[in-house]
């Protein structure tokens, strides 16, 4: 629909990196730049996919991969979907059940906190399973094209485990993963905040890797419209994107933490307990039911390190998982186009222009734990640097 003078739906998953979109309504942001919003919690991605895609909704918090595969016209129909606005950098953990993680360290050679030597290690636990005859061990992530997969995928390859032949992958929403892990239906788990610390926090999971040890800087869900709509309404989305970088430095203001968790807790947003997303937002996470505890100051950027602006490079990066994992094919014009669906243009044209990878950051704007630097512009060079692919 058409902005002027009306009102925008916007869908949402029930998840920390939601935090901008909902603190941006909640607070009023919103409606100080004369947009009026009514907030849709949905339960999976393909929900919310659909209903942006067709209309129903005006915008979306969407995984940048379907955004991506949306204007690809992979896995569904094709329909051009551009992000002026990054929601979350980081965010997601894996997280194993107690006898995974067990049997994880003690197949470890070296320490387990880095991300090669546990790689190796399920390698081994595989391969002994295998030997057994024991039916393989099931992971869960939320959507095809998701961060998730192409996280556990990634880090899984790195130490000799083929996710498509070694393991199983299944696909289950955010918030049926904890009821999965508890039930033995899946023995771990790729998603975001704040679904690991929940099963952390019953004593049914311990939090393996958060996945800005994986890659340092990973762009994770965005704030989504069809590009067509995007053309109509050019001043609304200024506006909107001028709401939600408001809102995302509210959420970083560590003075505002408290009514940020306690907003975000509300049965109608993401409906856990405060202390859980607050602990989230500080990136002081429980990783263990024994109450151990680790912290990052990269476990989930809002918008600070100019989390909030698109950076292509990281489409790029979807885009060769996308390509190395067979959801689609290796071309110059669909690497074009997937670059175009993160534009810092449109971000740049609401906002004072922020630099496009800060001091500290990965030169490569990526910062994978394996493999050489990642060239935006070279995906043959970067799926040949891997043995493990489709």
């Amino acid at each position: 629909m058409s902005l002027d003078g009306g009102w925008l739906r916007i869908g949402f998953i029930p998840l920390s990196d939601a935090a901008a979109l909902l603190v941006a309504v909640d607070k009023g942001f919103t409606a100080e730049e004369g947009i009026d919003v009514e907030l849709v919690r949905e339960v999976s991605w393909s929900n919310v996919r659909d209903k942006l895609n067709i209309g129903l909704f005006d915008a979306a918090h969407l995984l940048a991969p379907v955004a991506i595969a949306s204007s690809l016209g992979l896995g569904h129909v094709k329909v051009p979907i551009v992000a002026p606005f990054g929601l979350g950098v980081n965010g997601n953990a894996i997280t194993v059940s107690p006898s995974l993680y067990a049997a994880i360290s003690a197949a470890a050679d070296g320490d387990i906190l880095d991300p090669m030597v546990s790689a190796r290690a399920l390698a081994r636990v595989v391969a002994s399973r295998k030997a057994r005859g024991e039916d393989p061990l099931t992971f869960g992530m939320t959507f095809p094209f998701s961060t998730h997969n192409y996280h556990l995928r990634f880090w899984m390859a790195a130490g000799g485990v083929d996710p498509d032949e070694d393991v199983r992958l299944v696909v289950l929403p955010p918030p049926y993963m904890v009821q999965s892990l508890g039930s033995r239906h899946v023995d771990g788990f790729c998603v975001g905040a704040p679904w690991n610390s929940v099963a952390v926090d019953l004593g049914i999971g311990v939090i393996l890797h958060f996945v800005s040890e994986i890659l340092a800087r990973a762009a994770e869900k965005v704030l989504a419209v069809r590009a067509s709509w995007a053309g109509e309404n050019p001043d609304a989305l200024r506006r909107l994107v001028r709401a939600h970088r408001r809102a995302a430095a509210f959420v970083e203001d560590v003075a505002n933490r408290d009514e940020v968790a306690a907003l975000l807790s509300a049965p109608n947003r993401i409906g856990v307990a405060s202390d859980v997303i607050r602990r989230t937002l500080d990136g002081h996470m429980k990783v263990a039911p024994d109450g151990s505890t680790r912290a990052s100051d990269r476990y989930i950027m809002i918008g600070r390190r100019s989390a909030a602006r698109p950076d292509p490079a990281q489409a790029a990066w979807l885009y060769a998982q996308m390509v190395r994992w067979g959801q689609a094919p290796l071309s110059a014009e669909l690497l074009a186009t997937a670059k175009a669906v993160f534009r810092p243009d449109l971000y740049d044209n609401a906002l004072e222009p922020e630099p496009g990878n800060p001091p500290g950051e990965p030169a490569d704007g990526i910062g994978a734990f394996a493999g050489p630097a990642f060239d935006p512009n070279d995906i043959a060079g970067h799926l040949a640097a891997w043995p493990v692919r489709r």
